[in-house]
Order: C-alpha cells, then structure tokens, then sequence
C-alpha cells in the first residue's frame, strides 16, 4: 500500500476505534481513498515528478531539475499543511532527492523512475511472504478498521479473507512492476508518471474490498451457543 495510507491507519488503530462507516465496496474506496489523502492529496504527492517529467519534455533535463527543486518544497509545504503525516511529507521529500539523484547520475530523464519502478517488486515479495507467515499484510493493516478481533489470525474466515486480499496486492504489485519496467524501457517517463499517480486509487480498492469482506465475515461468524 502507499505510504500515506500506511502512515494514516496506524494513527487510526491507536485511537481504539473500529471504523464503523458504510460496508458497500464504494463508500468503503471513497473512506480509503480519502485515508490516502483523496484525490488532493494524491495530486499534491505527484506534482513533483509531474513538474519534472512537463520541464523534460520542454526544456531538457535541467529545467527538469529545477522545476523538481521548485515542486518538491512546496508539495512538502502542502501537504503539511493540510496536517498529513510528518513521517509522509519527509518520506516524500527524502524519495524525490534519491530519484533526482540516479536521474542526474545516469543523465536520463526516465533514471528519475528507476526507484519508483523497482519498489513494487520488493513490496510484492513482502506481501507474499506475509501470507507465508499467516500474517497477511492487509489483516495487520486494516483488522482494527474492519472490527475484527484482537486474535484474527486464530479466525479462519478473517485470516482467509485477509490472505486472499493480500495476495490480490502481490498481484497489483507485480501488475505495477510489469507496466513499469515496460514504460522504463520504452523510455517513456510520462507513463511513469501516470502509473505513480494511478498506484494510490488502485490500492484504495484492494483496502475497501478488503474491509468490505472482512466486516461481512465478521457479520456472518456464527453465535457461541449459550450453555
């Protein structure tokens, strides 16, 4: 998942509080997409390599570096203030220098996605082992979201729930890693662009079916008999 999510859920597990909102798969992707920052939020998070990719196009590599050193600041600036995560805004920040980074080293415009095209592949690989560990990863993400117990993975509906979810991320992951590497190749850094802008709605539907599923497992568990 994005890191404004990952950043955004533990806040929210902290606070004790089983989100409690509406169980349809479109309420739940429009309360997971906000939890990423909804649509502002995303937009704010892409412009930095949005403005890098536009000044390539128009004026070369070092315009691209400038608008970068322009975009990246005051995105940081945004998303402050809009009361994001610290942790994010830094995070952020911190990745569009080491993408600016190999970009200036190699002298290609696309090197600025070579960071963001390999991320998928290693994130994959955590989601599968995971559910190797029988601790899938959208079950220690979203289980206090979704009102499940504090044993889930002693539920054997919610941990299939949660393992067929996480699974359903590897395959984003690897779905992203193929678009990726393919666009990489092809040189063609404004599809990259688009397939970081398009990742944050993508995986807002794997956590809204994930917590549509998992309250409906929970809402089907069978009554303990009354002795």
């Amino acid at each position: 998942m994005t890191d404004d999510v990952a950043t955004t859920l533990p806040h929210e597990r902290a606070s004790g509080r089983a989100d409690e909102g509406p169980t349809t798969l479109g309420a739940a992707w429009r309360r997971s997409l906000a939890r990423s920052g909804g649509v502002t939020g995303i937009v704010v998070a892409a412009a930095p390599a949005v403005a890098f990719v536009v000044a390539d196009s128009l004026g070369g590599l070092t315009s691209a570096f400038v608008a970068l050193a322009l975009a990246a600041p005051v995105a940081f600036g945004v998303r402050l203030a809009r009361r994001e995560s610290l942790r994010g805004a830094l995070v952020g920040l911190a990745v569009a220098g080491v993408c600016a980074a190999v970009a200036a080293f190699s002298g290609e415009a696309r090197a600025f996605f070579l960071l963001p095209t390999l991320i998928p592949a290693a994130l994959g690989v955590f989601f599968l082992g995971s559910v190797l560990v029988r601790r899938p990863v959208t079950g220690l993400l979203l289980n206090r979201l979704a009102g499940g117990p504090a044993d889930w993975r002693d539920d054997a509906r919610l941990l299939r729930v949660y393992s067929i979810t996480t699974l359903g991320g590897v395959g984003l992951h690897a779905l992203n890693l193929v678009l990726r590497g393919v666009a990489y190749l092809a040189d063609q850094p404004a599809v990259l662009a688009a397939l970081g802008v398009a990742a944050a709605p993508m995986f807002a539907v794997l956590a809204a079916v994930t917590l549509v599923a998992a309250r409906r497992a929970i809402a089907n568990e069978p009554t303990p008999a009354v002795t």
